[in-house]
């Protein structure tokens, strides 16, 4: 079947939806939006915290100081003139949110409340933590996700739920439209479009401990890398410092912005020792270093010594029970514990995909240092990398980058669609199935997809997380090549045409092999450490040799290209990160 619109929209998470509702908001663009579920089940509603920016309601605070706290925080790669629009643009996007119905949480006085801070933002240049975080309660994404999908609805956004996009149609260097397979029919479906974005999210399932949703699965990524882009700074995969021990689900930043202690197996609160200013709240990668670097030491906690405690005790229960209500829901269902009288055990789990799809400020997919665009081809969210979080994302600035980035998207879409005078791209041939799927479908093989997943996920953990090495990535990517000849083998037992749930997942277990590859190679390349990606053989940051971006595109299986892209600095430059 095909379909022909001016814009297609990939993901119904917040980068897709601004998206999609600025392109509606433009006269005469007609916007389709797929998505592999419901848009309001998109991973963005995971998104406890908050966005983090600078109105200054609270106290003193200015953009200025968001941009340097980005910018440092990222271990200075990030590149600075879209930070500069990131923490501008914030301003605007927040009130344009409140305006179209967001529920934020209120000061006495009605303004948009600020009270809870995040990890790495602090106030005039490092003297102390800001309250920089505006929320609705800890349910900030799931807020976004309504707002923005009921604005779409008014505006009359098409939405195409349960499909799944397989293949973007790139026709002499034109993005041109996307293949997407229908799950409730089974249908290879062509959408025509003059400009598609990809939002499809994150791929934290490559990794064993991981607070990211069943859903991602780096679809975009791998779709976008067998095309021939190349991928950047995929060595940098952020891991959060707080998930549920053994179980990966998150506890938020907010619990720790809003008084929550780390502490040791003895009792210490043990950031002192790593972070004596900012302690809980420095950033992401430091603290989950510091936990791991607790645990070696001996002092962890629990009946196998590897864990560390959040501590709420001292935090009164009506606080809990206001500001952290999803969080102490999360603790009650998952562990049966009291934050009231009980330790909480935590650990770092993989949480957030720093690098993906580089683009340019407006969301433009590109290919090389000179930022050659594809035409008609974007990306914004947490599949792409315009690098506005460089080595190391801020907590609350996830939300940030959708927004401002998923709305500047949607706009230079809607100016391509009203400027481009050729066609929605050729007419072709619906296949009856592409021949990825058609392999998995069809294979006799005696692999299971399922056992590649979990031999993956394993390996990612215990070679390519938050302490990593020459021998230990080497290590990941042999075994990574393995997985991938034993998944040209894989055989599943579910051969129908509707909601074959089987194939879906074998099929994902593809896109993620792709994604652990490119990570592996990326992380293998940089000798260095600086933000999230921390080797022990490499320790200290080189600014001399490394300071820049990696492109890394696959010519052949096994075989890759690494470029390199220069960052851009204008205000801040680079100097050593303490907190």
């Amino acid at each position: 079947m095909e379909h022909t619109y001016d814009a297609v929209v990939i993901g119904g998470g917040g980068a897709g939806l601004y998206a999609a509702l600025e392109l509606a908001r433009a006269e005469g663009v007609r916007t389709a939006v797929l998505s592999k579920l419901h848009p309001v089940r998109s991973h963005t509603g995971a998104a406890q915290g908050g966005i983090g920016v600078a109105l200054g309601h609270a106290e003193e605070d200015y953009p200025e100081w968001h941009i340097f706290d980005t910018v440092k925080g990222g271990d200075y790669l990030t590149d600075q003139d879209a930070v500069e629009i990131l923490c501008n643009e914030a301003i605007d996007i927040v009130y344009e949110l409140e305006h179209l119905g967001l529920p934020f949480d209120r000061t006495q006085d009605g303004r948009i409340e600020q009270r809870i801070r995040a990890g790495g933002h602090t106030r005039n240049f490092g003297e102390r933590p800001i309250a920089r975080t505006c929320y609705a309660a800890d349910r900030t994404g799931q807020m976004i996700l309504h707002t923005l999908y009921q604005q779409c609805l008014r505006h009359e956004v098409r939405f195409f739920d349960e499909f799944h996009v397989v293949d973007v149609l790139i026709t002499d260097g034109v993005c041109t439209g996307v293949i997407a397979w229908e799950l409730a029919t089974g249908e290879m479906h062509v959408f025509h479009a003059k400009a598609v974005l990809l939002a499809t999210g994150g791929w934290g399932r490559i990794y064993q401990a991981t607070t990211n949703a069943l859903t991602l699965t780096g679809d975009g990524v791998a779709i976008a890398w067998r095309r021939g882009i190349p991928l950047e700074d995929m060595e940098f995969y952020q891991f959060h410092p707080t998930g549920i021990s053994k179980r990966g689900i998150l506890l938020s930043e907010a619990s720790r912005g809003e008084g929550v202690y780390l502490i040791n197996g003895q009792g210490e609160r043990f950031m002192d020792r790593y972070a004596p200013t900012m302690r809980e709240l420095a950033p992401r990668d430091m603290v989950s270093r510091s936990i791991y670097r607790e645990i070696r030491a001996g002092r962890g906690g629990g009946p196998d010594k590897d864990v560390v405690f959040l501590d709420f005790r001292h935090l009164p229960a009506a606080v809990q029970r206001s500001k952290l209500p999803e969080v102490v829901s999360l603790i009650r269902a998952y562990l049966g514990l009291d934050p009231t009288r009980d330790l909480i055990p935590v650990r770092p789990t993989a949480h957030y995909a720093v690098g993906g799809i580089p683009t340019d400020v407006w969301g433009r997919v590109v290919v090389d240092a000179s930022n050659r665009v594809v035409p008609g081809l974007y990306a914004a969210g947490e599949c792409a990398c315009v690098s506005v979080h460089g080595a190391n994302r801020l907590g609350t600035n996830s939300l940030v980058d959708i927004l401002v980035f998923g709305k500047r998207a949607g706009r230079d879409m809607a100016r391509l669609v009203r400027e481009s005078s050729a066609g929605r791209g050729p007419s072709a041939a619906v296949p009856p199935i592409p021949e990825a799927l058609e392999r998995l479908l069809t294979g006799t093989g005696s692999e299971s997809a399922g056992a590649i997943e979990s031999d993956l996920r394993r390996t990612m953990q215990d070679n390519a997380s938050v302490f990593r090495t020459e021998a230990s990535l080497r290590d990941a990517l042999a075994q990574i090549h393995v997985l991938q000849e034993r998944y040209q083998r894989v055989r599943i037992h579910d051969h129908g045409k509707i909601y074959n749930q089987a194939l879906l997942e074998a099929w994902e277990v593809g896109c993620l092999l792709d994604a652990a590859e490119a990570t592996a190679v990326s992380a293998l390349t940089r000798t260095e450490s600086r933000g999230c990606h921390f080797r022990e053989d490499y320790p200290a940051r080189d600014d001399a040799r490394w300071l820049k971006h990696t492109l890394l595109a696959r010519t052949a299986p096994g075989a890759y290209e690494v470029t390199f892209k220069p960052v851009v600095i204008t205000r801040f430059p680079p100097q050593e990160r303490r907190y």
